[in-house]
């Protein structure tokens, strides 16, 4: 997965959340992120959620991705519910692994 998420087509979208790219970049980079692979939302299983913190909005994001052809394509993202923050605290972490 690439360091830096591509949101040409979606982060006009994501701020329908109330979210910026540069939020959800921020959460994406956490070293503290929670990467779950593949999202268990996804219909396709090519997704992947990644949990982390945004420092600019005081709050954990969850971030979902598409990995394709080299490109890390920004699907969507939103504060995260209390199911994801719970995942982010009791669950391994990049970092952990």
């Amino acid at each position: 997965m690439g360091e830096g998420i591509d949101w040409r087509h979606r982060g006009d979208y994501i701020s329908k959340h109330g979210l910026t790219p540069a939020a959800a970049d921020e959460a994406f980079a956490d070293p503290n992120r929670l990467v779950i692979e593949p999202d268990p939302a996804s219909v396709s299983g090519r997704t992947i959620r990644v949990i982390g913190w945004s420092s600019s909005i005081q709050a954990l994001i969850t971030v979902i991705v598409l990995p394709d052809s080299g490109v890390t394509w920004g699907v969507n993202a939103w504060r995260s519910n209390g199911t994801d923050q719970r995942r982010y605290r009791e669950e391994k972490t990049d970092v952990d692994q």
